[in-house]
């Protein structure tokens, strides 16, 4: 029994490992999908940042022919380069200057349309439901239904020591 299980693993492993050599893993995975390339995060990446001058790797890594032979003008005398030769090197080696990435962004105005349109529509559904869904105000917050049971509470003279009534000159009509 035990030999049969063994041979039967086997040979469900071994069409497996078949299996995953003709096709690859994240398609199976994706089911016929395509499915975007993960980026190694252990290698240096190019980052343009303020407070990292200097990144891990230069902008560009596959340089052209007129890219190489700019690099190799840049081991020699930097009188002899001219202002666009120092500024393609400038950019090969770097995506942005200083000025262009202290350059304000329109991104806070997405930002405050977004705010603005979740306040509207949080608006909207707390007007739909003071309408549909809560029940109609009690008669007990009616400014006329409060004054009544004022009086009454006057009336009775309740709590005539520490409540209302204490605050209430019974002989002129008035509060105290």
């Amino acid at each position: 029994m035990l030999h049969l299980i063994a041979a039967r693993m086997g040979s469900l492993m071994a069409r497996r490992a078949a299996v995953a050599l003709t096709t690859s893993s994240a398609r199976m995975a994706s089911h016929g999908r395509e499915v975007s390339e993960t980026v190694d995060m252990s290698r240096p990446m190019y980052w343009d940042r303020l407070d990292t001058p200097l990144p891990d790797k230069a902008y560009k890594d596959e340089l052209t022919a007129a890219d190489k032979s700019l690099k190799q003008k840049e081991k020699g005398p930097w009188s002899q380069l001219t202002n666009e030769e120092k500024i393609a090197l400038y950019r090969l080696m770097f995506n942005q200057t200083y000025p262009e990435m202290k350059q304000p962004r329109s991104e806070w105005k997405t930002i405050v349309g977004g705010i603005f349109i979740f306040m509207g529509f949080t608006g909207l559904v707390v007007w739909w439901q003071s309408l549909y869904v809560y029940p109609p105000r009690p008669r007990t917050f009616d400014d006329e239904w409060q004054a009544k049971q004022l009086q009454r509470i006057l009336d009775m003279r309740m709590n005539p020591i520490e409540g209302f009534s204490s605050k209430w000159d019974y002989e002129k009509g008035q509060w105290k």
